[in-house]
């Protein structure tokens, strides 16, 4: 049904009714006095978020355990995180994580892909792993009394993969098919692009493989992958619930015990580059422009990132950000830009993402350095300062607001070797953020001689409108 129809439906019968009083009845009723309008109440202070103390101990393996009583529902999250991913590929093995991590539940030793899927679903949940650039994880979420079973389905998984040659196959065809999709969407090709100019060679920076390296993948190259990266010392198991410890921690014992210790952690920290200049891909014909204004920006692990947080919200990070305001809600520019904090282990970087018309592409440009100018120059007001404070803490407390976003919370944590305090001072961390800590970041950051610059988009509309902004990219 069109929004037209619904409103005619909801405005005729009210016609009608009016249609039913004589002239003289509507002309003798009394204007109502319009109501007085009332400011709504302050804003409470935002609460703190106390994160239940966890209970840790660690296997002779080297395998990392957390236990973590949380909600009143019987319910237990368990997730397994691997050390591992994108990050430990080399240049001919692009994707070979991504490969590998889908292949985890197509059988094990013991078990079939659809025996896997049945032992997920009789325990009332479904198997989710997941690989990433630096970490790959297998998690269930089941009733409690199912904890142990599912701690034995998740080990089974992790340490007996069979790796089938069928699968292989079928799965390298899915991921071509999916690689082929995102290489026709201007925001995947943009990013892809600031990527490799950020980190170059290395693993953060290959986005896609060649299609041929896709393909030539093996059954003995996944399994070699899986043989070099993965194993109990790189890994921490998160059970996050109402359970009861004894029987659990007694599963865990059972279950993962017996696993490989496997290689060590190995860091393969980056560099990141510095563009200058603005670098173009060519869509000829294109009615949009996507763009990304990228710099450096703090790791987890610095003292400041709490403060890169504030600033990248009150800048392009929510709705009311100043960069949506102005390059979407006052010029009409664009429908939904905002910026980001990417984070790895010791590496981060800042990223301003918007897709303009364009015929605007300059002057959204020249108004998003505008933006940044203003705010490395000038302390914002204490309001805006205060509306973005209590946006990040109340969106915090909705991120922990569920055994799954626990665990999301610990993972960070534990990446990045940060106490578990910093998920208790959270919120007071942000509460305490200046005006002036802000612009000094600010002016310390986003600085134009280290920032890159992408556009995709028609380039000979694009580049004669590029010279207007010349003198806000100063």
């Amino acid at each position: 049904m069109t929004t037209h129809s619904i409103r005619t439906r909801l405005v005729a019968p009210a016609l009608m009714v009016l249609g039913m009083l004589s002239a003289p009845a509507l002309a003798a009723a009394p204007a109502a006095p319009a109501p007085t309008r009332q400011a709504p109440p302050a804003p409470a202070a935002p609460k703190p978020f106390k994160v239940p103390t966890r209970t840790e101990f660690k296997l002779d393996n080297g395998l990392e355990v957390s236990l973590l009583p949380y909600g009143d529902m019987p319910k237990v999250a368990i997730q397994l995180a691997i050390d591992t991913g994108n990050i430990h590929e080399k240049a001919t093995e692009t994707w070979l994580a991504d490969l590998t991590g889908k292949l985890l539940s197509e059988g094990t030793t013991t078990r079939s892909a659809e025996q896997i899927a049945q032992a997920a679903a009789q325990l009332g949940g479904s198997l989710n792993i997941g690989t990433t650039m630096d970490q790959t994880f297998v998690g269930l979420e089941v009733l409690s009394e199912s904890a142990p079973d599912a701690l034995a389905l998740i080990a089974d998984v992790i340490q007996n993969p069979a790796f089938p040659k069928a699968e292989v196959e079928r799965v390298k065809g899915d991921l071509a098919r999916e690689m082929a999709i995102y290489k026709s969407q201007p925001g995947t090709i943009a990013d892809e692009k600031l990527l490799q100019a950020l980190y170059g060679d290395h693993p953060y920076g290959r986005y896609f493989p060649p299609e041929a390296q896709l393909k030539g993948y093996t059954q003995e190259a996944v399994r070699a992958h899986y043989e070099a990266n993965f194993g109990a010392a790189r890994s921490r198991l998160y059970v996050v619930g109402r359970f009861d410890p004894a029987p659990v921690e007694k599963a865990i014992r059972d279950a993962f015990s017996g696993w490989k210790a496997g290689p060590a952690r190995l860091q393969n920290l980056p560099k990141q580059q510095v563009a200058k200049a603005v670098q173009f891909i060519d869509r000829p014909g294109a009615v949009q422009s996507t763009v990304r204004v990228a710099v450096k920006a703090l790791p987890p692990s610095h003292p400041d990132f709490v403060k890169q947080t504030v600033l990248n919200t009150l800048l392009g990070g929510y709705f009311s950000s100043r960069i949506t305001a102005n390059i979407r809600e006052a010029k009409g520019y664009t429908y939904s830009p905002y910026s980001e904090v990417s984070a790895h282990l010791e590496d981060a970087y800042w990223v301003q993402n918007a897709d303009v018309t364009t015929a605007v592409t300059g002057e959204s440009l020249k108004e998003i350095f505008k933006e940044v100018s203003t705010l490395r120059k000038t302390p914002p007001p204490a309001e805006e300062l205060s509306a973005v404070q209590s946006y990040l803490a109340g969106t915090f407390l909705l991120q922990n607001s569920s055994r799954g976003g626990i665990i999301n919370q610990l993972r960070f944590v534990d990446l990045h070797g940060l106490p578990d305090s910093y998920l208790q001072n959270y919120v007071q961390s942000v509460m305490a953020v200046t005006p002036e800590d802000v612009q000094k970041l600010a002016a310390k950051m986003l600085t134009r001689e280290a920032m890159t610059i992408v556009v995709v988009g028609d380039q000979k509309v694009v580049s004669p409108q590029l010279k207007v902004v010349s003198p806000a990219l100063k």
